[in-house]
């Protein structure tokens, strides 16, 4: 696992303590990091995971910010390399967003990103489709 004094994304103040918040609600012993990761198959092609883990993972890219530990696997880690993560609060309701450079086109949900390599096809999945 590799340990990098420059994290590849940005984790801010207001996020960490929030999953600080989230953290110490599961039960001892069972979450040790925050893992953020890229997933296939979503409207626009990728879209974003963001879930605890008890530790990180043999090839892992790990980081300390605002004393929260975040792993990113190797496949997620390109796709990541710049984003932010914030929290955000509209209507009384909050959650985590994530501005990320290497997202040209983002689903209308804003859960889901395509990457400069991949063409922007929605498969009517009913989240927007693609927006700029």
């Amino acid at each position: 696992m590799a340990t990098t004094e420059t994290p590849l994304l940005t984790l801010t103040e207001t996020a960490a303590t929030k999953v600080k918040e989230l953290i110490a609600e599961e039960p001892e012993g069972e979450v040790g990091v925050l893992r953020v990761a890229v997933q296939g198959g979503s409207c626009a092609g990728f879209e974003y995971a963001l879930g605890f883990d008890e530790q990180a993972l043999e090839g892992d890219v790990v980081a300390e910010q605002h004393g929260v530990r975040i792993v990113i696997d190797p496949y997620s880690a390109p796709y990541l390399d710049g984003a932010v993560i914030d929290l955000v609060t509209l209507d009384d309701e909050e959650g985590f967003s994530i501005e990320n450079p290497n997202a040209p086109q983002s689903c209308g949900c804003g859960s889901s990103f395509r990457a400069d390599d991949e063409s922007c096809a929605s498969s009517g999945s009913g989240c927007g489709g693609c927006g700029s």
